[in-house]
């Protein structure tokens, strides 16, 4: 393989001292790792994903939008992310992250490392304010930049409302995309349009959380199923971590990540309980699994828009299901 010049200028690489082979891929993208020789000697390991088409570009710049508000926060979380951007000839984009080596033992002593868990470095990046953004005196809902989950762009533009962002920004925006690849649903619509008006407020309303206080935008990994979790070595050296990639991140409220989390598994009891000993659940707590229900309807919402088949039923029973407890027709 030959390394793209502006992969190269983005890392002010030497040709002479750098290598790079395939690393197999995705539906999505090619992966490779180059291997570089520092100036200081050292070696260095980067892993690239290269995609073709303008959805490359705006994928990439959300991922590495993503990793690196993830691991300013808890940098043992996840990899760095370098550059992004156009590659020489413009047929594509490319992103260059920390490469996450998979083969190291897992048997080592706990004191190494960050001596971290999983669960108490997510609960630690749910329990960190995120960062204020230009023009805002206090952190606010949305992001930097589009996002992808899967091939969706979630728009992510900032609000200070929880329940707009949530209503707006993911379920209705996702709806506009199912139309697209799905064709006009009616039947559809009209529940989802009622989801958001009238079960959305009563549950996740900003005036009815917290006892009225509302919740504190977090930085949230976004796409956080067990097929985007593991236990490397960041950087290819060092102690062996567990680590999260292909993040879809937003500034949101900490229980958004549980939605996805839920949906596919990969998080038992023992992850929660130790999860919530750092991150309480939001008030009022009995309400908790109704709220990380409403956040999966997005995740359905979303492969159904993507791959179709039995997702719309599985989002059609969530919105009847909340529906019939925080509707308005039942005076709640």
């Amino acid at each position: 393989m030959k390394i793209d010049e502006a992969i190269i200028r983005a890392l002010s690489l030497d040709p002479a001292r750098t290598t790079i082979k395939s690393h197999g891929g995705s539906g999505f993208t090619t992966t490779a790792k180059i291997t570089t020789a520092l100036k200081d000697g050292t070696e260095k390991k980067f892993f690239v994903k290269t995609g073709r088409g303008k959805d490359a570009e705006v994928m990439f710049r959300g991922e590495h939008t993503s990793l690196n508000a993830i691991h300013s926060t808890v940098p043992s979380l996840c990899p760095a992310s370098f550059a992004e951007g156009t590659l020489e000839d413009g047929s594509g984009a490319f992103l260059v992250t920390d490469f996450l080596d998979f083969s190291g033992r897992s048997n080592q002593d706990p004191s190494e490392g960050s001596g971290m868990s999983l669960a108490a470095k997510l609960a630690k990046l749910h329990t960190t304010p995120a960062p204020i953004p230009s023009g805002y005196s206090k952190p606010v809902f949305g992001f930097d930049c589009v996002t992808c989950c899967g091939d969706t762009e979630q728009p992510n533009d900032y609000t200070e409302s929880w329940a707009d962002f949530y209503g707006k920004n993911r379920l209705l925006a996702i709806l506009t995309k199912s139309e697209r690849t799905n064709g006009k649903d009616v039947s559809l619509r009209k529940l989802v349009e009622k989801t958001v008006t009238e079960t959305l407020p009563r549950l996740i309303g900003d005036h009815h959380l917290n006892n009225g206080m509302g919740v504190t935008p977090v930085v949230v990994h976004g796409d956080l199923w067990s097929g985007n979790k593991g236990r490397g070595r960041i950087g290819g050296k060092g102690a062996v971590e567990d680590v999260v990639f292909d993040p879809s991140s937003a500034y949101a409220h900490s229980e958004y990540e549980l939605g996805i989390m839920q949906m596919f598994g990969g998080f038992g009891s023992s992850f929660m309980k130790e999860y919530h000993q750092i991150c309480p659940k939001t008030e009022p707590v009995e309400e908790h699994e109704d709220r990380v229900r409403f956040y999966e309807l997005y995740h359905h919402l979303n492969h159904y828009a993507i791959f179709g088949g039995g997702y719309k039923s599985g989002a059609i029973s969530i919105m009847k299901e909340l529906h019939q407890k925080y509707g308005t027709k039942n005076g709640m």
